[in-house]
């Protein structure tokens, strides 16, 4: 199979020919359609991701086609069209056990703690506990980005941030978690302010659903817009001073989500509002496989478009530009690509 490869942190990354996966007993092989370029996936490169071990073919996000089935799997088949969350719980654990596959212990991560999607092919373990079938309706390059970007922000805006209607939602950062989680709170009823500084971000998070863009952290202007704080922030970003200024932001009882990542040093936590204001602060990693049906259900009827979100599609040669460039040549909007042999 043809997959970009590389050998070294910050090294070169090269698209090269590797052996095709088999499957291991309780997984599946996924030719693979389509596969988003995540911010997550730059982390990986940079090596701010223990789970990876070199040599390493990244890429997390995807849709495709199952072409080999394990001997244990039960409930899919070859030709089935599915996606997978990124966090593949290993179903039989207490986190597992209680719908919390995406903090299983044990979990499985394509592109992190196996070899992932940006590849012709990609293995998959936990087939029965975590993959999700694709609607007949649904493109495989939308069904992609379901697999982290979008599915992360469903839930953070929603069982973690529980954005009610009518509340004020300050969203950091409009990459792609950010522009998910933007469209995703406004349909619910939010009134939400995107914050970032990138005029071509804002003009996207404008169009996707917020009701205000503000270009840089303003305590002040967001204190306006938000009429006396917000109700939930959410750091799309991955910066400590952008938690520390949201944990400012919020109103009495306020609710801050964390889904970011935050290399280095932890940001610093105004401990004494914190407990005197009530306020909140929630991680939020991935969603588990059965939390699927409600977003899938939105998609179907229209209230959600994650296809708006998709501004560029690339072939895998590309990929190597892409993904090395991504912290000093960022592209508004999610980069999926969706062509594997040229």
């Amino acid at each position: 199979m043809r997959a970009a490869f590389y050998e070294q942190f910050e090294g070169p990354i090269e698209i090269v020919d590797l052996p095709d996966p088999a499957p291991d007993a309780d997984g599946v092989v996924v030719e693979v359609a389509a596969s988003g370029l995540c911010r997550s996936d730059w982390h990986g490169w940079m090596g701010h991701d223990p789970d990876i071990a070199l040599p390493h073919v990244p890429g997390h996000e995807l849709a495709g086609t199952v072409v080999a089935v394990g001997a244990a799997v039960e409930r899919w088949a070859v030709g089935d069209r599915v996606t997978v969350p990124f966090a593949a719980g290993c179903g039989s654990c207490r986190e597992c056990r209680s719908g919390n596959e995406q903090v299983c212990s044990g979990q499985y991560q394509p592109g992190f703690s196996g070899w992932g999607s940006f590849a012709e092919f990609v293995a998959l373990r936990f087939a029965d506990t975590n993959l999700v079938a694709i609607p007949p309706d649904l493109d495989a390059t939308t069904a992609a980005i379901l697999g982290c970007r979008f599915a992360t922000a469903f839930r953070a805006v929603g069982a973690q941030g529980r954005a009610g209607d009518g509340e004020h939602v300050v969203v950091f950062g409009a990459g792609g978690v950010g522009l998910s989680a933007t469209m995703i709170a406004k349909a619910q009823g939010s009134h939400v302010t995107a914050v970032d500084p990138d005029p071509a971000a804002r003009a996207l998070a404008s169009e996707v659903g917020a009701d205000v863009v503000i270009g840089d952290r303003t305590p002040g202007d967001i204190a306006e817009v938000t009429r006396g704080g917000a109700h939930l922030t959410i750091d799309a970003i991955g910066n400590p001073d952008v938690v520390a200024e949201a944990l400012e932001l919020l109103r009495p009882g306020g609710r801050h989500v964390q889904v970011g990542l935050l290399p280095g040093d932890p940001p610093a936590v105004p401990m004494g509002r914190l407990i005197g204001q009530e306020l909140e602060i929630i991680g939020s990693h991935g969603m588990s496989a059965r939390d699927y049906p409600e977003m899938l259900d939105m998609i179907s009827d229209g209230r959600l478009r994650p296809g708006a979100l998709i501004t560029r599609t690339i072939d895998l040669s590309a990929l190597p530009w892409a993904l090395s460039s991504m912290a000093t040549r960022p592209h508004p909007g999610m980069t999926v690509i969706d062509r594997f042999d040229a």
